[in-house]
C-alpha cells in the first residue's frame, strides 16, 4: 500500500463517532509535529460530550506570510446496523477495487490525503514562501457546537490570518474532480407547535383541531416561492420534516400539533426576512402557535480566485477533467471557516456512498487525491 493508503486505513480502524476521536488527531498531530508544525489542542464542551480539536501551524520563510489550511473532521457518522454491513465498520476492507469502512469517503480519506502530501510537498520545498495549517475537529457530523466554530473564535481573538482554506468534504459527484463547492447554502430550522382543543371525536364542536386549522396555513408555506436564487446559488427550499399529533387513540381530537421543518436558504434571503414571512404567514391564518427557530448556518460564497483557480489546476493536472464549482449540498465546517478567511472552498473524494451502509472510497482515487492537493501546495504555498 502506498504512505496515504496506509495511512488512511490506520484512521479508519479507529471508531470516532462523534465526539470521539480514538486518537486519530494524535496520529496527524505526530505527523504534523514532525514536519516543523506547533500543533495545539483545543477540547471545548461539557464533560458527557468532550470535543477534540486540533490547530496546527507551520509559518512560511516570509514575515506575515499567507496561510493555506487544509480542514477537516475526524469524527464520524454511527454505523447503523451492524449486521447489513458486508464487513465490519471499523475494519479497512478493499473488494472490487473499492475501500470500505466507516469514514472512508466522509472524511478519513481526504485527511490522509491531506497530511501525506504536506510531506512530499515540504520533502521538496522545506522552506516554502507561505504558511500551512490545519483545523481539524471531532465534531462536525453531530451538533457542531464545540468543534470548527470554536477554534475560529479563538483564531479571530488572535487576529491569525487565514487566506485560503481546503475542507477535505467529499464533493465529487461521478468521478473524483468533477465538483468543487465554492459555497454552502444556509441552514434554519423551526419547531412550530400549533395549539387546539382536545376533545372527543364525535363531537367536534367541543373542540378545535390543530391539524385541521395548522393545514391550510402549511400548505400556503409548501407553495410559498421564498427567492429566485442567483447565478451560485437555487432558489430558497422550505420543507417539513417532521409533523406529529394525537394521543395515540382514533377517537380523540388532539389538543396540539409540532412541526418541524427547515429551510436551505441562498444569500437571495436572510434568516430575519423568512421568520419575518413564515410569521405573517401564520398570523392570517389566526393561529394559536408558538415557533422556535434555530439557525444551523448561514450561506457562504468564495467567488472564483486564486485559491479555485489552483484547485481547478491541480484536478485537470493530475486527473483531465475541469471541475465544476458548486454550492448544492447540506452544510458544513466551511461555514464557520468562512467567517475569518476569505477564501474556503471544499475538495474530496466521491460522496455517492456518504453516511451510508458499506460507504466506501475508490482505491485509484486515494493517491490521485494526495496528489491534486500537493500540486495546489506547489501553486500557491512554494
Amino acid at each position: 500500500m502506498s504512505p496515504t493508503q496506509t495511512l488512511v486505513h490506520d484512521l479508519i480502524s479507529r471508531h470516532s463517532i462523534t465526539p470521539q476521536d480514538e486518537g486519530c488527531q494524535q496520529v496527524l498531530r505526530g505527523r504534523l509535529q514532525a514536519l516543523g508544525f506547533a500543533c495545539e489542542a483545543v477540547e471545548s464542551g461539557p464533560p458527557d460530550f468532550r470535543v477534540t480539536n486540533l490547530w496546527a501551524l507551520r509559518p512560511g520563510r516570509q514575515a506575515d506570510a499567507p496561510v493555506l489550511v487544509f480542514a477537516g473532521h475526524t469524527d464520524v457518522v454511527p454505523t447503523g446496523p451492524l449486521d447489513q454491513w458486508q464487513s465490519p465498520p471499523f475494519t479497512p476492507t478493499v473488494r472490487d477495487g473499492k475501500l470500505f469502512g466507516r469514514g472512508a469517503a466522509d472524511m478519513k480519506t481526504s485527511l490522509a490525503a491531506m497530511v501525506v502530501a504536506v510531506e512530499e510537498f515540504l520533502a521538496e520545498h522545506p522552506q516554502p514562501n507561505h504558511a500551512i495549517a490545519f483545523l481539524l475537529t471531532s465534531d462536525e457530523e453531530g451538533p457542531a457546537r464545540d468543534g470548527t466554530v470554536k477554534v475560529c473564535e479563538m483564531l479571530a481573538a488572535r487576529g491569525q490570518r487565514l487566506d485560503w482554506c481546503i475542507v477535505g468534504e467529499p464533493t465529487s459527484t461521478a468521478k473524483l474532480g468533477d465538483v468543487i463547492k465554492n459555497g454552502r447554502r444556509g441552514s434554519l430550522s423551526g419547531r412550530l407547535t400549533v395549539r387546539g382543543v382536545q376533545g372527543h371525536i364525535a363531537y367536534p364542536h367541543l373542540a378545535r383541531n390543530p391539524i385541521h386549522l395548522a393545514a391550510p396555513a402549511l400548505a400556503e408555506l409548501a407553495a410559498t416561492v421564498w427567492d429566485e436564487g442567483n447565478a451560485h446559488f437555487p432558489p430558497t427550499s422550505w420543507q417539513m420534516s417532521n409533523i406529529h399529533a394525537g394521543t395515540g387513540a382514533t377517537n380523540v381530537i388532539p389538543g396540539e400539533l409540532v412541526v418541524d421543518f427547515n429551510f436551505r436558504f441562498s444569500t437571495e434571503s436572510t434568516p430575519e426576512q423568512l421568520k419575518q414571512r413564515v410569521h405573517a404567514a401564520l398570523d392570517r391564518h389566526a393561529l394559536d402557535y408558538s415557533l422556535d427557530w434555530t439557525l444551523g448556518g448561514e450561506p457562504f460564497l468564495t467567488p472564483p480566485g486564486a485559491l479555485s483557480a489552483a484547485l481547478q489546476d491541480a484536478i485537470r493536472a493530475e486527473t483531465g477533467l475541469v471541475a465544476e464549482l458548486s454550492t448544492t449540498g447540506g452544510t458544513s465546517d466551511g461555514r464557520f471557516i468562512a467567517k475569518i478567511c476569505p477564501q474556503v472552498v471544499e475538495f474530496g473524494p466521491v460522496n455517492a456512498s456518504i453516511h451510508k451502509i458499506d460507504e466506501w472510497v475508490e482505491v485509484a482515487a486515494i493517491d490521485p487525491l494526495k496528489n491534486i492537493y500537493r500540486r495546489t501546495l506547489e501553486a500557491l504555498v512554494a
